[in-house]
């Protein structure tokens, strides 16, 4: 049976790290230190022996993934075979102006969408002109339907709570012929969730999992409204998931510039870690 592997294309929250127009430690460290940067939170489904692959996510660090995941499997001028989209917020679509005219100029790229998102994307400049003159072909993709990629291996989007201004928001199963991962970078709150995330966590094998902020200490810290950027804390999810280490594999992604867990010697993360949880790393591979 042919290897799938999901590599990790970026775990951070929508404007990555540095953050723009922030000069806080870590921001500072990553513009100096580029092992300390952080991409925006995007995965690839990948069939290395095929030599085909499918994105999660178009984020503004479309450029930098999509040649990053073609050196890396043999893929150089490759595009992908379809994209997957989550939601309309600024870190997990953008990617796709980069199909465009002006860029590549991507024929016919299947791209799954919710319904209020199709909408967007086929009437809202500038992407109305990407299906116009045919750059991507957006499908419209519901909860619990699943999307067969092929070689036993499929995507079924779940939808999940999260601030829907312009589009519904989606977290994905990606199942394999060995193992199911749940991936979930964006969600307002577990107890929203028409889903219990204790037993949707049990049936994964891995999960990577909504990890913004570690505490809401860290938004008031911030100065900004928790209610205006919700989120479950880190803290809170390791609290409701921690008797499931040892069975699921739990990664975190997704996280702010001001999230501790980023720092490999910080209190908080060695926490993490000491309870059994992941820090999810920029070019991890997972194989499902």
């Amino acid at each position: 049976m042919s290897k799938v592997i999901v590599n990790v294309l970026g775990t951070a929250q929508d404007a990555g790290i540095p953050h723009p127009n922030c000069f806080c430690g870590h921001c500072k460290k990553a513009l100096t230190d580029h092992s300390f940067k952080r991409l925006a939170a995007s995965l690839a489904v990948v069939f290395p022996e095929e030599k085909q692959w499918h994105l999660i996510d178009a984020s503004p660090d479309f450029k930098e993934q999509l040649s990053t995941l073609q050196m890396r499997y043999g893929l150089e001028g490759q595009l992908m075979e379809s994209i997957f989209l989550t939601h309309a917020h600024i870190g997990h679509y953008p990617g796709l102006l980069f199909l465009g005219r002006e860029a590549i100029g991507a024929k016919g790229i299947t791209t799954y969408a919710g319904r209020k998102m199709k909408t967007l994307l086929e009437n809202e400049a500038p992407w109305s002109l990407l299906t116009e003159i045919g750059n991507i072909d957006v499908n419209e993709m519901t909860g619990g339907k699943a999307v067969p990629l092929g070689g036993g291996v499929s995507i079924r989007p779940v939808e999940v709570p999260h601030r829907n201004e312009f589009s519904e928001t989606f977290g994905f199963w990606i199942e394999g012929p060995n193992r199911k991962l749940l991936y979930i970078p964006d969600i307002d709150s577990w107890d929203e969730w028409s889903i219990d995330i204790h037993g949707a966590a049990k049936e994964a094998d891995i999960c990577l999992l909504d990890a913004t902020f570690h505490s809401t200490k860290e938004i008031e810290q911030m100065g900004r409204d928790y209610r205006e950027i919700p989120h479950p804390v880190m803290t809170e999810t390791m609290d409701r998931l921690q008797d499931l280490v040892g069975g699921t594999e739990i990664y975190f992604t997704h996280f702010n510039h001001t999230n501790p867990a980023i720092n490999p010697s910080n209190t908080f993360t060695k926490q993490v870690e000491e309870r059994g949880f992941y820090i999810a790393e920029e070019g991890m591979e997972i194989e499902i």
